[in-house]
């Protein structure tokens, strides 16, 4: 609609809309979220865990709507395979931009449960951020150096019992866990750094899929291996969208089943642990062709 404007204007314009878009929505989802603290009733929390999710989705989908009046945006989105707005779904994301985010949540409304995030223990301290996380119930993950394990051995784990803890509270409600697998946002400069076949992904990450697997994997109905792109917009996605400068979304979604071969103890089972890295790696390798792909329009 606006879309016209010099980004000079439009800038402005759509990080104001965005932080009244956050701020309206993490009001909200805390809440609602201590409306759910203050009955310890099973029934009544499941109702306000219905409600608080209710208000990730609409973060997401207000955050693409304001986008959408100050861009050109043309949505490509593919879903291979049967979705259920009733089921539980592990979602393993590639990982470009901020923009991610809203958009996996804007995907999600209306066709299945909410997204449910694993946080950067940082975040927390994020205004509206920090705090409508903890009321939706995302674990607050903290990640340590190889260094800082080294010298205080007792924090090895860590992450993995935080991990832990949080899949057990997703079992009582439907919910779509999201892991970007790659642990980081792609970047290629990082990607030069290290060994890798990919050409548009970060080398996978296994071991916090496997451990989601192994605690909720009876109770997952499908496992979606989205892919997301823009094809249009190399480099600072969200930056460029906020410039008025956004032109393509494209979201892939391929619906797999959740097979026996995919559940085990990846920490201490090394046959297991080969044949699952072998499977996400074959995953990723379908990945990066459909990007390469898509990037040749």
């Amino acid at each position: 609609m606006f879309h016209f404007l010099p980004s000079l204007i439009l800038y402005p314009i759509n990080v104001l809309g965005q932080m009244i878009n956050l701020a309206f929505w993490g009001t909200f989802v805390l809440f609602f979220g201590l409306l759910k603290l203050a009955v310890p009733h099973q029934g009544y929390r499941k109702f306000m865990t219905r409600v608080t999710n209710f208000g990730m989705g609409g973060f997401g989908v207000g955050s693409l709507w304001l986008l959408s009046l100050t861009n050109n945006i043309d949505w490509d989105v593919k879903v291979d395979g049967e979705l259920k707005p009733d089921g539980w779904y592990l979602m393993m994301s590639n990982h470009l931009s901020w923009l991610d985010i809203m958009i996996l949540a804007k995907f999600c409304a209306g066709r299945i449960p909410a997204t449910k995030f694993f946080i950067k223990q940082e975040l927390i301290w994020m205004p509206f951020v920090g705090l409508a996380a903890w009321a939706l119930d995302m674990p607050f993950m903290k990640r340590y150096s190889s260094e800082f394990l080294a010298k205080n051995p007792h924090l090895r784990g860590k992450d993995i019992e935080t991990t832990r803890k949080a899949c057990e509270k997703f079992k009582q409600t439907p919910t779509t866990i999201v892991n970007f697998v790659e642990g980081t946002r792609y970047d290629p400069k990082k990607l030069a750094r290290r060994p890798s076949t990919f050409e548009n992904l970060m080398p996978p990450k296994a071991g916090g899929v496997a451990f989601t697997l192994a605690t909720m994997g009876k109770l997952f109905t499908k496992v979606l291996d989205v892919t997301i792109a823009f094809p249009k917009n190399p480099g600072k996605v969200m930056h460029q969208a906020l410039q008025g400068r956004l032109e393509t979304i494209v979201v892939h979604v391929k619906v797999l089943p959740v097979e026996p071969t995919m559940i085990g103890n990846y920490f201490e089972d090394e046959n297991f642990k080969q044949e699952f890295q072998l499977w996400l790696n074959n995953n990723w390798e379908q990945k990066d062709l459909l990007l390469k792909t898509i990037k040749q329009g």
